[in-house]
């Protein structure tokens, strides 16, 4: 019995850190190992005399529930090692029974083990037999944190072993510091730093309301709280000062939920008070959204005198015209004039005042509330220049001449060539929200086309199908966005240009097809026909044509044999042509827009009719009627041929083109007054020869 007790031990044991054995033991261990070991390098042998000595039959029982073989990964100095012996008695039995079990089996691991030790890996079949040895195990409660914070709050409701006092006013909060420093960053704060609330047992808060406290404490062990429109801003107020990050999420989120015309103002000034930024961002866009809606209600007439000034001072307020910001100042006025009016100077800087109408500043001049304020006669004066010297205005830029962008309209880009040879789609830009949409589609395939604005309308006038010219015509009202069929012109054109001027639109040049034209047509609104008027002097298709100072502008182009450097122009009233000079390069295939009494021709290929290899352009130039030159200014970004060129706002957009290898999406505005380009938001799609025009919606 004694023999078997010492076989069972040592075959578990070998690994266990040394005890003090007897001599007899250590070198039964030693003839056991070197046995073993045959056809192996013997081991130290100091690491003989390491196996452990064996203890009284009750001990042995008990310690053998605790032996465990150490991990392959060991180090050096432990393999070959004996096993420390641990004993808890209340698994021995258990231990026991699979030990004489499976004694055969646990030598031959141990074999098994012995003549792997000092190997760089074992296999798994190995692992799994070593490990069934071991007696670690790993528990892992269910709910553990649910059920603990359970606990703490019922302590929490009956008063036990609270140990922080919460006073707001006549109301006293008790809680447990652990708890409010584990969801608290404030309260963390206080209580592991050395400040004097850290050993206070009672602590006064101010600023913040006593409900919300105790709703947050009560959150703060439960996790659950209530949201109410009627607390919502008090609770708020409170996460912030404690700060609660998730808490104020909601929050913010719950009140973005409840903007509307008549609280969004209040709803902005208090994000603002509170610093929560992404509350106020939504807040301040849903009023320059809503802008014509919230002046109609009592928090827009209450506000104080520097919050109307961001509100004027913004370029994204919604509206259709500067006059209705206008008026909307003068109500605010109104509504306290003695108080307010010493403040309409100031206020009315912020007013761009040059885009009013020109019979309303002289009604203003004549006011009784603007004539005895020396601002705002200042003010006025500098807008009456505006309007009665067209031709200064270039000298005349400044914050208040920029329109903000909602007056502007929006920027419509109309088929043109793409990557599946013909794009019928229609795309919308938004100043405001800078983003391009799909709008609409064309009813057909249509190429080399001109498009024209005729009362917020879009004409779309000639171009080719791929396989013949039209000369149809259709119209599009982006409103409802239907479709409708106009009389056609009397010649078939592609590559034509398309402009109005004071009233009639004009087709000009193109290809019908078999040869260059000359000729050109005007479609009269009213009489609803086409007819001809004078043609050029010299053919032109791929035309770039404008109107300018009450005369219309063919530019560059193609005549059948080379792309053109001239210009000429086109006055209604004698019906005559008349040369201008030409630009320094030639150019088919250009975008022509005007701008503050200049022309500005931008882009487009030079090749002779013989060579299909153009050199395409990124060369911009502008012209001066006055003095009848043209001046190069900033190049574009990237070579555009085909190029969309359409006046937004204050700036000439680029839209899409042909750079050689690619139809571009890219597009691109000219700031006038710092001669640059600048990158603005891609098409959805790429597009060459787009028509793009700005339509300016009720």
């Amino acid at each position: 019995m004694h023999r078997a007790s010492s076989a069972k031990a040592s075959s578990v044991e070998v690994r266990a850190p040394s005890v003090e054995a007897p001599k007899h033991r250590a070198s039964r261990c030693v003839h056991r190992a070197s046995r073993r070991r045959r056809t192996e390098r013997r081991a130290p042998k100091r690491r003989a005399s390491r196996c452990v000595r064996r203890a009284p039959s009750a001990e042995r029982r008990a310690s053998s529930a605790e032996v465990r073989a150490p991990s392959v990964g060991a180090g050096a100095e432990r393999r070959g090692a004996c096993t420390e012996r641990r004993a808890p008695t209340h698994r021995s039995a258990e231990v026991r029974a699979g030990v004489d079990a499976g004694a055969a089996s646990a030598s031959s691991v141990e074999h098994r083990s012995v003549e792997r030790r000092g190997a760089l890996s074992v296999s798994s079949d190995s692992d799994a037999r070593m490990n069934s040895n071991c007696s670690d195990e790993f528990f892992q409660a269910m709910n553990h944190a649910e059920q603990t914070f359970r606990k703490m709050e019922n302590y929490l409701q009956h008063k036990q072993l609270c140990d922080v006092l919460l006073i707001v006013g006549d109301h006293k909060i008790p809680a447990h510091r652990l708890v409010l420093s584990a969801v608290s960053d404030y309260f963390a704060a206080m209580f592991t730093n050395d400040v004097r609330e850290a050993k206070q047992e009672e602590i006064k808060m101010e600023g913040v309301d006593p409900d919300a406290l105790k709703a947050l404490v009560h959150y703060a062990y439960t996790g659950v709280l209530e949201l109410k429109e009627e607390t919502i801003e008090s609770l708020l107020a409170a996460a912030c000062l404690l700060q609660l990050p998730q808490v104020i999420e909601v929050c913010c989120n719950f009140l973005m939920k409840q903007l509307h015309p008549s609280n969004c103002l209040g709803i902005r000034s208090f994000a603002d008070a509170q610093g929560c930024m992404d509350l106020l961002n939504v807040a301040h866009s849903y009023t320059m959204e809503h802008f014509l809606e919230v002046i109609q209600n009592q928090e827009f007439l209450l506000l104080p005198g520097p919050e109307i000034v961001k509100l004027l001072a913004s370029d994204d307020i919604n509206v259709p015209d500067e006059e209705t910001i206008f008026q909307a100042l003068m109500m605010w006025v109104r509504h306290d004039v003695p108080a307010r009016q010493q403040e309409l100077g100031l206020l009315l800087s912020f007013i761009r005042l040059p885009l009013l109408p020109p019979q309303l500043l002289a009604d203003l001049e004549n006011s009784k509330m603007f004539a005895d304020d020396l601002e705002c006669q200042k003010l006025l004066m500098e807008a009456m220049k505006y309007h009665l010297l067209p031709e200064r205005r270039p000298m005349l830029q400044s914050p208040r001449t920029k329109p903000r962008k909602s007056t502007v309209g929006a920027l419509y880009a109309v088929g043109g060539m793409d990557a599946s040879k013909g794009a019928t789609t229609i795309e919308k830009y938004d100043l405001r929200t800078n983003t391009w949409i799909q709008v609409g589609t064309m009813n057909g395939r249509r190429l080399q086309f001109g498009v024209a604005v005729i009362d917020n309308k879009l004409y779309v006038v000639g171009g080719r199908d791929g396989l013949k010219t039209s000369n149809m015509v259709e119209c599009y009202n982006p409103v409802t966005k239907v479709w409708s069929v106009m009389p056609p012109m009397s010649t078939h054109r592609h590559g034509l240009g398309i402009a109005v001027l004071e009233g009639p639109m004009y087709a000009v040049g193109g290809h019908d097809g078999w040869s260059y034209l000359n000729t050109v047509e005007r479609w009269d609104p009213q009489a609803r026909q086409w007819n001809y008027v004078a043609s050029m002097s010299t053919p032109r298709s791929t035309v770039g044509v404008t109107a300018l100072n009450g005369k219309l502008y063919a530019v560059g182009g193609r005549d059948g044999s080379s792309c053109l450097r001239s210009m000429e122009c086109f006055d209604p009233h004698t019906n005559k042509w008349s040369m201008c000079a030409p630009m320094s390069k030639r150019r088919g295939g250009v975008g022509v827009e005007t701008y503050n009494g200049f022309l500005y021709a931008v882009g487009g290929h030079d090749a002779p009719a013989s060579n299909n290899c153009s050199r395409l352009s990124d060369c911009v130039e502008r012209y001066d009627p006055k003095t009848d030159t043209w001046t190069t200014v900033a190049q574009l970004s990237v070579p555009r041929d085909a190029v969309g060129v359409c006046l937004l706002g204050d700036r000439l957009y680029a839209v899409g083109g042909y750079d050689g290898q690619t139809y571009l999406n890219s597009v691109e505005s000219y700031d006038t007054q710092n001669n640059e380009w600048n990158t603005e938001v891609s098409l959805n799609i790429g597009r060459a020869g787009a028509c793009v025009v700005v339509v300016k919606l009720p």
